[in-house]
């Protein structure tokens, strides 16, 4: 029985060891972090996804704008409110009427970083991907 328990001891102050330097190490790499600063803005790696922000910006926007149809689409959630409002769901109407403005909200936001990142790509163009600054 003794020698169970200093095993169990042993094992504990070898596991409470490995825990403290785990923890000295993550705080000695977490000390690092914050002092330093970026490099740059990170122009040359968003010129780079500006294409495929671009696409992914178009599918939503086209998603949005789509008919009854389509699910997503501004005009399907709609017709379910109508539908809500018509069946005298009033809080299926109210729940979906907050999902609609909710979108809406979200198509206007989508368009202006359309237009946001039109102005990227045309700067990237012009610095060379963006290679150049930073």
């Amino acid at each position: 029985m003794d020698a169970r328990r200093r095993t169990r001891t042993l094992l504990a102050g070898l596991a409470a060891a490995a825990v403290l330097a785990g923890s000295a190490g993550a705080a000695s790499a977490a000390d690092a972090t914050p002092g330093a600063k970026p490099a740059g803005d990170g122009a040359h790696a968003l010129c780079q996804r500006a294409p495929k922000i671009d696409h992914r910006i178009d599918r939503a926007l086209k998603r949005l704008d789509a008919g009854k149809a389509r699910r997503g689409s501004l005009a399907r959630l709609q017709q379910r409110v109508d539908n809500a409002k018509k069946a005298g769901h009033t809080e299926i109407a109210t729940f979906l009427q907050g999902r609609l403005d909710h979108r809406e909200a979200l198509k206007k936001t989508l368009e202006q970083r359309q237009k946001d990142l039109a102005g990227v790509k045309t700067w990237c163009a012009k610095n060379d991907g963006g290679k150049a600054v930073g």
